[in-house]
């Protein structure tokens, strides 16, 4: 599947860490039946499907009927992973956006999207979104998509900006550093940050999505990922190296944090880290 990725353009770079589009390889089918676990990150994206159905997500893998969530989606930030529907190759264009980006370019807090998939048009309004679709679409190649898409996105950000809002606050930002690096004691970030226990979750939650724990569980297990992309390193050092107290911790998290334990995501032949593909025996037929 042909995609481009790219940083955004310098004024965006605030709210946005990375942009791609995304098109089927020539006439790609998709497969029937097909589903995926899309892993966590800790951070939020908003994302057009340019093509094809609109996205479905799956409670498990006992769930048949699956809930639609529209073609123009925002995918709040999560602490585990979820599992979506790809039987069909789509094109589409999307971002990563940058933790307290959600109130600037979306309209609400990251705490009331975190967790969830919410379709655009409750955020925006359905002629908005649906101009901004209907837009991105009739730019034609997967680069002149990507740039409308871009150019979107900017116009919102000037917006805010005249209107005062601010980004993240100086407090959370300062604690995303040590938390994405190691596992400092949440009382460290509280103390660090001048405000009480209550006050820094909140501010935390409000700017993230997650609370410091929940985030820093899903950087460390973001850590394992980055190294578990080489065959050679053993799951034990991994472990060790990740900030995991040994690899039955690390086992443990894996798994729940990414739906699959950690020897089936190796073995799972997966074209990237964080779209697993779900074995075909989780799937029950529908009849």
């Amino acid at each position: 599947m042909p995609q481009l990725t790219r940083l955004p353009a310098p004024c965006l770079r605030t709210y946005v860490r990375l942009m791609w589009a995304s098109a089927p390889a020539g006439a790609a089918a998709g497969q029937p039946g097909a589903r995926e676990h899309v892993l966590p990150t800790g951070g939020m994206h908003l994302v057009f499907r340019l093509s094809g159905p609109p996205l479905k997500l799956f409670g498990g893998p006992g769930d048949v009927r699956g809930q639609t969530c529209g073609h123009a989606i925002v995918g709040g930030a999560r602490a585990a992973s979820y599992m979506r529907d790809v039987s069909v190759a789509t094109r589409s264009v999307g971002a990563q956006l940058q933790p307290g980006a959600a109130r600037a370019l979306l309209g609400a807090p990251e705490d009331v999207l975190a967790g969830q998939h919410t379709p655009l048009d409750a955020l925006w309004g359905a002629q908005q979104a649906h101009a901004a679709l209907e837009r991105i679409h009739a730019a034609g190649s997967l680069e002149a998509q990507l740039a409308v898409f871009e150019a979107l996105l900017a116009r919102r950000a000037i917006d805010s900006q005249s209107a005062g809002l601010r980004g993240l606050h100086p407090a959370i930002a300062a604690a995303l550093g040590p938390l994405a690096r190691e596992n400092p004691p949440i009382a460290a970030l509280v103390a660090r940050s001048g405000y009480s226990h209550r006050r820094f979750i909140a501010l935390f939650r409000s700017g993230i999505g997650l609370g410091p724990k929940e985030y820093g569980r899903v950087m460390r297990f973001d850590r394992a990922l980055a190294l578990a992309g080489d065959p050679g390193q053993s799951w034990a050092d991994i472990a060790l190296a990740a900030g995991y107290s040994d690899q039955a911790h690390l086992s443990r998290e894996f798994s729940a944090l990414a739906g699959v334990s950690p020897q089936a995501w190796r073995q799972s032949g997966a074209v990237s880290p964080r779209h697993v593909p779900a074995a075909t025996g989780q799937i029950p037929s529908r009849r």
